[in-house]
């Protein structure tokens, strides 16, 4: 008997529908896994709900942040009374004390909203929050302290358009060939020479000779691993934008290196994440620098442009190589770059220290840590990594 059958009413919608309500709170949802979650639920049964709950998230949840998201969705939409009460008690107006509704994150309110407002025929669409208890009137501002790890799926997507809006002045150092200028140390001969003559001998003024100044190369290194999967997103969108027009080179890395140089050349940082997504074979897998770094090492050492290449290392430093390999492919980069900055979501704790044998091993040899775990920190980059770039 096939799930949705008459005789066994319409549970095989029911899953389906609760899938895309997964799919609205920022859960990685496709046709095949909810193909794989209506054969689970029709080989467990629906005898037992603590079974039928545990299919559901065997084959519905591949990251452990969304397994809290997961139980609260669940209970709600297969009518636990308790919490569709506080639900509806959080939704209608309060003229009377009532009693304190459980603790639910952004992105749980955010799909239970489209629950309840499709029930009731309303129209909403995808980009609008109208029930979140996070959203208030200074919402702007809360978003840009707003950790990247915390926001709901409508406020990320909002939050990575703000991303790709934000500017970052490369710094610019002189270059080795010069330039024409009206005042400099080196008087420019040639041009002297064509300009007497033209003028009978008779100069109103010497022209000079100027160094040029060029942005720095960058190469961006970025982590793809699941601890990192968000912020990799926002950061991808980010240095997609804002490093327009400079020499750069584009590599994720996870268990392997990615090169992904084809996907930046799309002018949409919609399309160029599209294709990264498809580029990424370990997309929220494990992390393994070292390896990685030596991949590079091996094949794209020419991306380290004349030790002038500014490298952009971004990674919260949970390795799960070996320190020794990590420290040897880092000295090698270190002796091959201008500068080596290591760019860490975890600097949003208070009292962190990079005291993990990788994260350790980064601090000894990068030349500067910087935290990019809200927008706040990505508009102060910029200035962060002028200050760091001088030498």
């Amino acid at each position: 008997m096939q799930l949705g059958d008459a005789r066994v009413g319409k549970m095989a919608d029911n899953i389906v529908g609760f899938a895309r309500t997964l799919r609205r709170a920022g859960f990685p949802m496709d046709s095949e896994r909810i193909s794989v979650a209506l054969e689970s639920a029709l080989l467990i049964g629906l005898d037992d709900k603590q079974d039928f709950r545990a299919a559901l998230e065997a084959t519905m949840v591949c990251r452990q942040q969304d397994r809290e998201v997961f139980e609260q969705l669940f209970d709600a939409y297969f009518r636990n009374p308790e919490l569709t009460q506080h639900l509806l008690a959080q939704m209608l107006p309060k003229t009377t004390e009532a009693a304190p509704s459980p603790k639910r994150r952004a992105r749980t309110q955010e799909a239970l909203a489209a629950i309840i407002l499709n029930n009731s025929k309303a129209s909403v669409e995808e980009d609008t929050i109208d029930f979140d208890a996070a959203m208030t009137a200074s919402a702007q501002v809360r978003l840009r302290h707003a950790d990247f790890e915390s926001l709901s799926a409508s406020e990320f997507k909002l939050v990575q358009r703000l991303a790709c809006e934000i500017p970052l002045p490369w710094p610019r150092v002189p270059a080795r060939r010069t330039q024409r200028s009206r005042s400099g140390a080196r008087v420019d001969w040639a041009h002297t020479l064509r300009e007497s003559a033209r003028l009978d001998g008779e100069l109103l003024s010497l022209p000079y000779l100027a160094r040029r100044t060029q942005a720095l190369p960058v190469l961006i290194l970025i982590d793809v691993s699941g601890s990192m999967e968000r912020y990799a997103r926002l950061m991808l969108a980010f240095l997609h934008q804002s490093t327009r027009g400079l020499a750069r080179s584009v590599y994720a890395f996870g268990n392997q290196l990615t090169e992904l140089n084809s996907a930046f050349r799309h002018a949409d940082s919609d399309v160029m994440l599209a294709t990264a997504n498809e580029l990424i074979q370990d997309f929220a897998g494990g992390t393994q620098i070292g390896h990685s770094l030596e991949q590079l090492r091996l094949t794209q050492h020419r991306q380290l442009i004349g030790r002038r290449t500014v490298v952009l290392l971004i990674t919260d430093g949970l390795d799960t190589g070996e320190p020794t390999a990590l420290a040897q492919e880092l000295a090698w980069l270190k002796r091959n770059c201008r500068s080596l900055l290591w760019l860490n979501p975890l600097l949003r704790f208070e009292h962190y220290a990079p005291s993990a044998g990788g994260a350790s091993v980064l601090k000894k040899y990068a030349d500067g840590m910087l935290a990019i775990h809200d927008l706040a920190h990505l508009e102060d980059l910029a200035q962060s990594l002028a200050e760091l770039v001088k030498q």
